[in-house]
Parts: C-alpha cells; structure tokens; sequence
C-alpha cells in the first residue's frame, strides 16, 4: 500500500490504565509506523478520544458541548502520540479542522499532501470539527480526502465477532466481510454513516488489535489475523 488511514482507538492507548497514556503503548505504534514510513508508506492518523471522554457524562451537558469536549480530547491525543513518533525519528503534523493557534496546523489537502511529500506523518484532530459527528466519521471522511487505499482500524478488540467476545466465550471471528453488511445489519462495529461514507466511495477497511505484536505493519502488508472488510 502507498498511502493509508490508520484509526487508533483511545482506549487501545491507554492500555491497562484504561485512561490517559500508556507509553509504552504508544511507542510500540510509533515504532512500526516508522518501519512502514521507512518504506515508503504514507500515513495520516486520526485518533479517538475514549481514554479522556466518551459522550456526555451526564444529562446536564449539552449535547454540542460534549461533542466540543471530545473533539478538543482527540487534539490532545493527537499531540502527545505525535510527539512520541518523534521521538522515535518519524517527523509529524497535527491538523485540525478548526484553529487551535499554534498548536496545530488548519487541515487541508494541499497542506497534507505537502506534508507527505516531505516524508511526515499526518495526524487528523478535532473530528470533523462538528458536533454529532464520531471519530469514525473523520476517519471516513479524511480517508475520502486523502484518497487513502485503505482505512487501518487498531483496536482494543482483534476483529469483528457474531457476538461480543466478552461475553461469549464461543464468539466466532469474522476473516471477511462486505461494509454492505454492516450497513444492511446496522452492526456496531463502525458508525453506520462511516460505513455508508466509505461504502459509497469503495474505501476497504482492515480492523484489527492495536496491542497484538506488529499488527499495524501486518494489516499494512496483507498479514493481519483481524478482520478485512471489502467494498466490492
């Protein structure tokens, strides 16, 4: 692949903690994206908010201002992986779709495409910049932008199950699946709009465990043991 969308979840990067960072998380993410910079590969990376909020907590919030509060989540996040990835060597910019003075830069698919032209990695903060709106959608959205080959989703779970894995100790993996039957069954795994978005503009998705060992380069390179979901 030349150009993917790698979607982390927070939670995943909170690892054990199940709030803020882990580390070490992070920097095992940054050490296999650099193998496949190294290579050649461009990558932009949207990130979740879970691991500092998730929807409101409480009725008394307005819905707009949660929202408001999740997208600024995504941008911390956003900051603090990409500063690991330069730690590790991997030169990095943050954008968002709104301003956030000079911590991030304002998305544009000029601006991106000159960042990868410059080797870097490209964070996406801030969702989509609207209320009502997931980071499954900036994920979808982003990737239709860049003209990504491919959505990498790194998760806390390793695929797509007939049920939940927690739960069901005999829940059966998916290998494969049609976004059309996420769409047609409304399963949870993405956004239903998401898997519209990416069905409608025949974007394919790879959703996989963030913490199984060089799962990122795996599903970059056709090895994943996650779950390959077509849009044929």
């Amino acid at each position: 692949m030349k150009r993917v969308l790698l979607k982390l979840s927070g939670e995943a990067l909170a690892g054990d903690k199940k709030f803020g960072f882990d580390e070490a998380s992070c920097v095992a993410v940054a050490k296999q994206v650099k193998v496949l910079v190294d290579q050649g590969v461009e990558i932009g990376i949207v990130v979740g908010g879970g691991n500092f909020w998730r929807g409101r907590t409480s009725e008394k919030i307005d819905r707009t201002k949660a929202d408001g509060i999740g997208m600024l989540a995504t941008v911390m996040n956003c900051m603090y992986v990409s500063e690991i990835f330069r730690t590790e060597g991997i030169k990095t910019d943050v954008f968002t779709p709104f301003i956030c003075g000079t911590f991030t830069k304002q998305f544009s698919k000029d601006a991106v495409n000159e960042a990868f032209a410059e080797g870097k990695v490209c964070f996406f903060a801030g969702g989509t910049g609207h209320p009502y709106f997931s980071t499954d959608m900036c994920m979808a959205l982003r990737a239709i932008e860049i003209e990504a080959e491919c959505i990498l989703g790194g998760k806390a779970i390793d695929g797509v199950y007939d049920s939940d894995p927690h739960k069901n100790p005999d829940a059966k993996k998916f290998a494969t699946m049609k976004m059309s039957d996420i769409v047609d069954n409304k399963l949870g795994v993405i956004d239903l709009s998401a898997a519209v978005l990416c069905m409608e503009n025949k974007v394919p998705m790879i959703l996989f465990g963030l913490n199984e060992e060089n799962s990122i380069i795996n599903a970059a390179t056709g090895k994943t043991t996650g779950t390959v979901i077509t849009v044929d």
